[in-house]
């Protein structure tokens, strides 16, 4: 292994990567691994590089092998815990930049409670013409429907995704990347920043002097991950489009370290915040540019007075502290050759608080008899004439009868489709991205309808998709016994998630109190599934799995039993 016995009276430090040939998004991630190593070999530790890859969702996407996704955060997590706890680590770097690794990664340094930093993957460069694989669906749902012939979509997959890094939309992976680095978790200006290029190689090396710091200072991520952190995380999650995704993720990390979260507060915090960040999906510009145009920091300038700014960023500086030291540096007067070039200014991408995309978040959580515990959607992604629908439900069992039913146009203009049994404890939550860009692609679908599952959705969707419903199907919740044609009322700008009445009831019936007598009656009458058997990781995960509102977690059953 090439140690010397002085290496053993050194500080023991973990770099714990997802790296692999699994995907873009961790083949590079070798590299970073050993820079960081670098960095905190030369500040003195004794190091060790462990290694967990993670599963690409773009893989998955649309086939069973989805339903693993979400229990993969938390089977990464578990490795990460094992590796630094049989090790008898001081302090770890963890290295990660897509939608499962990193929130893992989290949720492990906030469980293991040492010095610790993160290093994130950063993002690819769009392709060709500003392409980027976001535009996947709607791509697709054209091939489907002869719009697009196979040579021009056979085109288009052969540039979209040019180089390693995380995708370049606001999606799971970048959005878990900027609140790495709000947490403190990751460096100063080292979300998002360009894969292919060296200064990501130093952001790692940096990262491995910086744990060093951390170690000698006494500063552990129980120092880092406080309540304040959490709600300025909540802040710029508001601030950028932030993906859905992490709503499940932000709860799961907070648990880990001990802090209280609530969508409660999360609404308030959103609806006090405005959304400032033009990027894809929901936005105009490939979200690679978001880094030139001074990343997390501009962010951070922009919505300062709502902050809470004596929480520490990587560098155990307070956030006032980094900000201040920014400013006087001249950090967000320079200009990036990379946006000029575009004719672009920074003020392109990251709009300033004066004059904002939207006057408020990103997020709404919406409640009512089918979501006692809340359900969510990216209100910046639905259409003004779809914030209001009221019409019948179209009920599917699984995701991909859904599809079936939107591609061959079963779906009518003004329904609301509902999808359930893909909660936690249905399927393991998978993401139904193929439908929602199925919707979305469809114009008069997008305009007048709405979709409301326990599953949830790739942070590349848009449009009028009603998530994390909670409780879910399986553990007895009101979508369960939701029937083809029960009139749904799902309304944004109010956060109302009603069934209203069954079909054929007057205007004079419908009401939230009607349907919740329906939906008591029907209740009455249902038995829960069995729980899933044999010990694979899916199955475990469906018997343990907290709801969607609380991180969607595996927790051991004497702690708690949701069926129940």
């Amino acid at each position: 292994m090439g140690w010397t016995r002085a290496d053993l009276d050194k500080p023991y430090v973990l770099v714990e990567s997802v790296a692999g040939d699994s995907h873009p998004g961790s083949v590079h991630l070798f590299g970073l691994a050993q820079a960081a190593k670098e960095g905190a070999a030369a500040a003195g530790a004794a190091v060790a590089k462990y290694a967990c890859s993670d599963m690409c969702d773009g893989i998955a996407q649309g086939t069973d092998g989805m339903d693993y996704s979400l229990p993969s955060r938390d089977a990464i997590a578990g490795v990460a815990e094992m590796h630094a706890r049989s090790g008898y680590y001081d302090a770890v770097v963890f290295v990660s930049g897509c939608d499962k690794a990193v929130p893992a990664h989290l949720m492990a340094a906030a469980r293991l409670g040492l010095p610790a930093v993160h290093v994130p993957g950063g993002s690819m460069p769009a392709g060709p013409g500003g392409a980027t694989v976001d535009q996947i669906g709607a791509i697709a749902a054209a091939l489907r429907r002869g719009e697009l012939d196979e040579a021009a979509y056979q085109q288009w997959v052969d540039s979209a995704v040019p180089s390693c890094g995380s995708c370049a939309f606001m999606g799971t992976a970048l959005t878990s990347q900027v609140l790495s680095e709000v947490l403190g978790m990751a460096l100063p200006h080292s979300a998002v920043a360009p894969a292919n290029d060296d200064v990501i190689i130093d952001i790692a090396r940096r990262s491995g002097a910086a744990v060093m710091q951390h170690l000698h200072a006494g500063i552990t991520t129980r120092d880092l991950l406080t309540e304040q952190s959490f709600e300025n995380a909540v802040m710029v999650h508001a601030a950028v489009g932030g993906s859905t995704n992490f709503l499940l993720h932000l709860p799961a990390i907070a648990a880990e370290a001990g802090v209280p979260f609530s969508l409660a507060r999360l609404q308030e915090l959103n609806d006090a915040v405005p959304f400032l960040v033009d990027t894809r999906p929901t936005g105009r510009y490939p979200a690679h540019l978001f880094w030139y145009a001074g990343g997390v920091p501009r962010v951070l300038r922009e919505i300062r007075d709502h902050l809470h700014l004596d929480a520490l960023a990587a560098t155990g500086r307070s956030w006032g502290e980094e900000l201040d030291g920014l400013e006087a540096a001249g950090f967000f007067d320079k200009v990036r050759p990379e946006l000029s070039s575009l004719g672009l200014a920074a003020t392109d991408i990251i709009r300033p608080a004066s004059d904002p995309v939207a006057a408020q978040g990103a997020i709404a959580v919406l409640s009512g008899n089918l979501a006692r515990r809340g359900g969510v959607v990216k209100r910046t992604a639905v259409l003004s004439s779809a914030r209001r629908v009221q019409g019948p439900a179209r009920v599917f069992e699984r995701q991909e009868d859904a599809l079936a039913a939107i591609t061959e146009r079963r779906i009518r203009p003004g329904d609301v489709v509902v999808i359930r049994n893909e909660g936690p404890r249905g399927s393991g939550m998978p993401e139904q991205y193929y439908v929602t860009s199925a919707i979305a692609a469809d114009p008069a679908l997008a305009a007048t309808c709405a979709l409301i599952t326990d599953g949830r959705f790739s942070g590349a969707s848009k449009g009028p998709c009603i998530g994390h419903v909670s409780p879910e199907a399986a553990t007895g919740g009101p979508i369960a016994v939701v029937r083809e044609g029960d009139v749904i009322l799902v309304d944004v700008d109010e956060r109302q998630l009603d069934l209203l009445g069954q079909a054929g009831d007057g205007a004079d019936v419908l009401s939230a109190a009607h349907g919740q007598s329906l939906i008591a009656e029907r209740l009455r009458g249902f038995k829960p599934p069995p729980a899933p058997a044999g010990a694979s990781l899916l199955a475990l995960y469906r018997t343990l799995a907290t709801p969607a509102d609380e991180g969607a977690r595996m927790v051991a059953p004497a702690d708690a039993d949701w069926r129940t």
